[in-house]
């Protein structure tokens, strides 16, 4: 499973930028479509595989760990399309649809955020019950339901695109963005115009990270991808502390579905917050949020890490369980940035290059449980992961004190707290935007 989730994850860092230079110069229903049906495609074929290694039939190690080295490949295909279809309709398509509307798409990007965590609840409970009456049953449930959603999607994607005439148009940059291959000449091999394809495609991904660092929106960007970094969710890491803990499978159960109701309540907190007082400050006011969430729990991990596993063990989840509004609320904040700040043209590579920075970092907090494996160990983790939240806020404050010129508003904030009727225009530009609390 190491190995597995390893390839997974170092895919998306390595070949996430070519999905992103695809995504700005390609026709935008037929990026999504690939990125459909390849995506379905794979995990049927996935899913065939896994069916016959469960089958008690004759296979020998050899045809097992080919079977598995396919396994991988497939899943790392899979990973990249998700990669495409994510930053396709979340970054490019939606603002598209909103049409400059600030409000459509803090109320648009909060309710996809909504369907997503309601499906991450629903579907590994489906799943599980399943699996609890039968493995096989699970495999072929998953199956059917991938080749079923293949057509609804195919053609319920198309419907969208020739309702919004502004996504059948090209993207301005488009043209100027296509990477120069170059002519392969009679003289030249096929070996020596794909070697130049490969040469052009990578200082294009060099060329795409470079601005990637230099854009305004690389900040709240990297603050974003940051999070990743961290054991401090209900992933198989922390699960695996609390059963070892004293938590039974039932109490994980609960804490679970407890976090993800705070985590659905994060999608109308946050549009509401940034229809209050704008996006940056808003961002600003959800991440330290989250931070002083997570630093309660883990003093209270940390007090009692010696004296009682269980109590040491609930302050992490109560910790953990408290910061999920900030935690998701931040992140529509910092998507919501990106989706305004970022060239149409550069949305793609943008994206997909956070993507892979997430993956990164993501693969940083699997390797840290690596390294420190034991029960005993995992407060050095944790630790890692605090610093790392401390980090994102950290940076996403640097941004804000760069767009803005100060972090504290102190008669904005006194006037959201008094209720007033009105507060005088902002000073610092759009970023810094506040809106009127007549209805406080």
């Amino acid at each position: 499973m190491s190995v597995y989730a390893l390839a997974r994850g170092s895919s998306a860092i390595i070949f996430a930028p070519v999905m992103g230079q695809y995504i700005d110069i390609g026709n935008r229903l037929q990026v999504v479509r690939i990125s459909i049906v390849l995506q379905r495609l794979v995990v049927a074929v996935s899913c065939v595989m896994f069916y016959l290694l469960i089958n008690p039939m004759a296979l020998d190690h050899g045809v097992r760990i080919g079977m598995f080295v396919l396994l991988t490949a497939l899943a790392c295909v899979e990973k990249l399309c998700s990669i495409m279809n994510l930053v396709s309709v979340e970054k490019d398509w939606v603002v598209v649809v909103c049409n400059d509307d600030e409000d459509a798409l803090r109320m648009l990007n909060a309710q996809m955020r909504r369907i997503d965590l309601l499906c991450k609840l629903l579907g590994p409970m489906l799943i599980a019950l399943l699996v609890g009456i039968s493995t096989k049953i699970a495999i072929l449930t998953n199956l059917a339901m991938n080749v079923g959603s293949v057509v609804i999607e195919y053609f319920a994607i198309a419907r969208v695109y020739y309702d919004v005439a502004k996504l059948q148009e090209p993207k301005k940059s488009s043209q100027s963005r296509r990477p120069d291959t170059g002519r392969s000449t009679d003289l030249e091999s096929r070996w020596a115009h794909t070697w130049n394809h490969v040469k052009q495609l990578a200082k294009k991904s060099r060329n795409d990270f470079s601005m990637y660092l230099q854009h305004r929106a690389f900040l709240p960007s990297i603050a974003g991808a940051l999070l990743y970094l961290t054991v401090l969710s209900f992933s198989g890491q922390m699960v695996t502390y609390l059963l070892s803990a004293g938590y039974t499978a039932a109490q994980v159960g609960i804490a679970r579905t407890v976090s993800v109701a705070f985590e659905v309540v994060a999608t109308w907190v946050a549009p509401w917050l940034m229809g209050l007082v704008g996006p940056a400050r808003a961002g600003l006011w959800l991440s330290s949020s989250q931070v002083l969430m997570l630093v309660a729990g883990t003093v209270v991990f940390f007090i009692f890490y010696d004296k009682s596993p269980l109590v040491s063990a609930s302050g992490l989840v109560g910790g953990t369980i408290f910061s999920r509004v900030g935690l998701f609320g931040f992140d529509l904040c910092t998507q919501f940035i990106v989706q305004e700040d970022v060239e149409a043209g550069f949305r793609g590579a943008f994206s997909t290059i956070e993507a892979a920075c997430q993956n990164a970092f993501e693969l940083v907090s699997f390797a840290s449980t690596i390294i420190f494996f034991r029960p005993e160990q995992f407060r050095w983790p944790v630790l890692l992961s605090l610093v790392a939240v401390t980090t994102a806020s950290s940076a996403y404050a640097l941004y804000i004190r760069r767009e803005r010129g100060h972090l504290v508003h102190p008669d904005a904030l006194m006037k959201l707290l008094c209720g007033l009727e009105e507060q005088p225009k902002s000073r610092c530009g759009a970023v810094d935007r506040i809106a009127s609390h007549s209805d406080v």
